[in-house]
């Protein structure tokens, strides 16, 4: 069933309109986005759809097709509302706290993005709530000011301590791009990212070792980052230049916060060295960079897990150019740069692992660049 359907069983009218936002891919720069550095998404054609009516003011309703039930809201405060519906009440509440006078609204939600896999279901969410109430509210709400309001939702009222990545790929990610984005100063680059005409893809795989943001390992990783530049001095590790990593390494006593630093100041070069050869048409060459990445999220800050790392394993014995976990990691997906024509090898000798491994099976598609968040 649709959003749209869904909107006309549950409120028997049809929806004022219907308004998307993408999944996300992130490239590299993995946990560098709160680190106030550098990251590289896509956006995915797998979305979520709102569809959206208008509602007495102070009133909102919101259903789904992947979670039963109808959640009732009002003025809310975080913690008030839970599960689910807490990122649709966020998103409202975030508005309110700035400011603005948020539409009551009725809203029916479908999604095409993998709930837990690391593509950002919840940004997702988050952000075509977001537009659609902007829109039927007819909110001055810049589109460069949307990602740090949605991620305030996630972070504050859901309770996930996320960077803007996620947010900032739904939103602001055009088709045929990469979105460079600068996390500390929310400055973007849009980096041409058409592989088809170069002959490659993205292939993902979804381990189907599910993750969730609000847990405590993906804390314990950001408050180590924040400890580790309170040691060094600087407002973010982004301050750490590569060439001044060993001495900064040198500053610090545990080796566990000292590998965590030599992730996020590695992971960050290898962003802007993706950067560079993409502009230079230069797309083969980032594969060892995509690899690279992932030993050092496997290694330094240690966020990966079996069936990650068996798939990124297989494809590249299968011929991946590189393949990396994308994510904020223990479990989702991976991604591989492949020739085209490899899609089908490369898959079943992921699938050939896993059997062998008695993991459950993956699942494998070709990702390309979209658009961010929209009205249908």
């Amino acid at each position: 069933m649709s959003a749209a359907d869904l909107f006309r069983t549950e409120f028997g009218a049809d929806p004022a309109g219907r308004w998307f936002a993408p999944g996300r891919v992130n490239l590299i720069g993995e946990h560098t986005d709160y680190n106030e550095g550098f990251v590289l998404p896509f956006a995915l054609p797998q979305r979520t759809v709102a569809a959206v009516g208008p509602a007495p003011a102070g009133e909102w309703t919101v259903c789904s097709t992947f979670e039963e039930g109808t959640v009732r809201f009002g003025d809310t405060e975080p913690g008030d509302v839970t599960g689910w519906a807490a990122y649709v009440a966020g998103v409202v509440w975030a508005l309110r706290d700035a400011g603005f006078d948020v539409p009551g609204a009725r809203i029916a939600l479908d999604s095409e993005v993998p709930v837990g896999s690391g593509l950002s279901s919840s940004a997702a969410l988050e952000s075509s709530v977001l537009t659609a109430l902007v829109d039927l509210g007819g909110l001055d709400l810049p589109v460069e000011r949307r990602p740090a309001l949605a991620q305030r939702a996630e972070n504050v009222y859901v309770g996930a301590p996320t960077g803007i990545l996620d947010q900032s790929a739904s939103i602001r990610c055009l088709e045929g791009r990469a979105l460079f984005l600068d996390c500390r100063t929310y400055e973007v680059e849009q980096i041409p990212f058409d592989l088809a005409a170069e002959g490659l893809g993205i292939l993902v795989i979804n381990s189907n070792a599910p993750h969730q943001h609000v847990d405590g390992e993906y804390g314990a990783r950001r408050k180590s980052c924040e400890e580790a530049a309170r040691i060094l001095g600087v407002p973010a590790l982004r301050d750490v230049p590569l060439d001044g990593l060993a001495a900064a390494l040198e500053k610090i006593d545990d080796d566990v916060t000292r590998r965590r630093v030599r992730h996020i100041v590695t992971e960050n070069q290898r962003v802007l060295d993706t950067v560079a050869l993409l502009q230079d048409g230069r797309v083969r060459d980032i594969g060892p960079l995509l690899t690279a990445s992932h030993a050092s999220m496997r290694d330094d800050f240690e966020i990966t897990v079996p069936p990650i790392d068996l798939a990124v394993g297989a494809a590249l014995s299968a011929g991946a150019y590189g393949a990396r976990m994308t994510g904020g990691g223990f479990g989702g997906c991976v991604l591989a740069l492949i020739d085209s024509d490899r899609e089908r090898p490369t898959t079943e000798a992921v699938e050939a692992a896993y059997a062998d491994a008695g993991f459950t099976a993956p699942t494998c598609w070709i990702a390309t660049a979209g658009p961010g968040a929209g009205r249908l």
